[in-house]
């Protein structure tokens, strides 16, 4: 039966999406060919400074003073500023002379502007001389997936091109490490610590941990509980909890002040000198760590979800980490087939872990440990409690599954195949592993443990 009219599932609802969905198509096209006619446009003008003091002796400082120069005519036509506008010129021109094959794919369609930015981004730490062959490869994965899937795979690329090891030029970086303040406007100020990255991670994943713990309590189940939740015995300090409105960013930034000022959250029962349920939260990070690199021989790891880190912080996690997860991987494709650990209470879940690595609706790259496993043909329907019926998807789209008419089916291997309203599709393979190996031989019948 045909739903009431301009309601999602009816003919007319239908039909204008469709109608607006071609429209997009149409227009993310034309766009397409402006962007890419702007990126030539100033590449060109960039290079244009270099043509014009070619082979004087003050070359550099020459050069710079016609860049302003032509950057103060462009901005003003563009009414931005001559700054804004240099830097435009001289990112432009690194794509179009740096990255040729990635500006052809653009233009030939198979790729879109964020992946050429991606690929810009993450080929900045290599040499000019490397970052053709860099584009090269990164085309390919850019073709299968979206810009923000592909980011960190790129990053983990360009590391292993670099002619440095990764190990020497984090160690160089941190060095660097520090705190500092920029004035904001009406009495606020950011706090900038310059930190390694799974620090950094660490440190955001306990403030949202504490975060979430403060937000599910409060409401109607703290006023019910008194407060119990966070052993609170105190009726004012209960209201305060009940009566809380902060948004998830407005906690963590008080969590953030408390625990830097006081050494504990505010809203915690410490209880002398024991940490109380918020105190105790501790951080959790998502790393990738191939067995050779354990093995002391390896360099730049994965940090899921996020961008590499170096082998000697991935080693002292795995040092210090009760829980191990083996991955069993094919020999030839390096797709997961089995994971197994040395304390395993969820082991199934682990297994999905290892196979999903983030939200499985297409473009989404959160982190599968924040995400939700759930039964691709719904328990309730007689769906099986198995892993090839079984992904992780964030609560977003966990939700939009189950109250829109998105549908999604899981082929074989944990590929997910999504349909849209309109009955388009988008196949949503399972990550490639951080790790493959290539066998010198032919391959073995059994799969190789690492």
């Amino acid at each position: 039966m045909t739903s009431p009219h301009g309601t999602p599932g009816s003919d007319a609802f239908t039909a204008s999406l469709a109608e607006i969905v071609h429209g997009a198509e149409g227009i993310g096209a034309a766009l397409a060919a402006a962007q890419i006619q702007e990126i030539r446009m100033l590449a060109a003008a960039a290079a244009l400074a270099e043509r014009t003091v070619a082979g004087s002796p003050q070359r550099v400082r020459e050069r710079d003073m016609v860049e302003r120069s032509i950057a103060a005519e462009l901005g003003g036509v563009a009414r931005v500023t001559d700054r804004t506008m240099q830097r435009r010129m001289e990112e432009a021109r690194t794509i179009v002379e740096d990255y040729p094959a990635a500006m052809a794919a653009w233009e030939a369609g198979t790729i879109v502007r964020g992946h050429v930015m991606v690929i810009r981004d993450a080929g900045t730490v290599l040499p000019p001389e490397l970052r053709a062959s860099f584009a090269d490869a990164a085309i390919a994965r850019c073709e299968r997936d979206t810009p923000n899937r592909v980011r960190a795979e790129l990053e983990m690329l360009a590391q292993r091109m670099h002619p440095r090891s990764f190990s020497q030029r984090h160690e160089e970086a941190a060095a660097a490490r520090c705190v500092r303040i920029v004035a904001g406007r009406d009495g606020m100020s950011d706090l900038i610590a310059t930190v390694p990255t799974v620090i950094a991670e660490g440190i955001h994943d306990r403030l949202t941990q504490q975060g979430r713990a403060i937000i599910d309590t409060r409401g109607e189940r703290a006023a019910a509980a008194g407060g119990d939740a966070f052993g609170i015995d105190d009726p004012s300090r209960a209201e305060i909890i009940a009566t809380d409105a902060r948004t998830m960013d407005q906690v963590r930034a008080d969590l953030f002040a408390d625990l830097l000022l006081v050494g504990t959250p505010a809203l915690d029962d410490t209880r002398g000198t024991t940490a109380g349920p918020l105190g105790a939260i501790r951080a959790r990070v998502q790393v990738v760590i191939p067995s050779h690199v354990l093995n002391g021989t390896g360099d730049a790891c994965d940090l899921v979800g996020r961008s590499p880190i170096d082998a000697e912080t991935a080693r002292q996690l795995a040092a210090g980490n009760p829980i191990w997860e083996r991955l069993i991987t094919h020999p030839v494709t390096g797709a997961v087939l089995e994971v197994d650990s040395y304390r395993v209470p969820t082991a199934m879940r682990r297994y999905l872990q290892g196979r999903d690595q983030h939200c499985r609706f297409p473009g989404c790259r959160l982190a599968a440990i924040r995400c939700e496993v759930d039964h691709t043909l719904d328990a309730a329907l007689g769906g099986p409690t198995k892993t090839s019926n079984l992904a992780h998807l964030c609560q977003r789209h966990h939700s939009m599954k189950q109250f829109t008419a998105w549908r999604v089916r899981q082929l074989k291997g944990g590929v997910l195949e999504w349909t849209s309203p309109l009955g388009r599709t988008y196949r949503e393979d399972a990550p490639t592993p951080a790790v493959a190996f290539t066998p010198a031989v032919a391959p073995l019948a059994a799969a190789a443990p690492f």
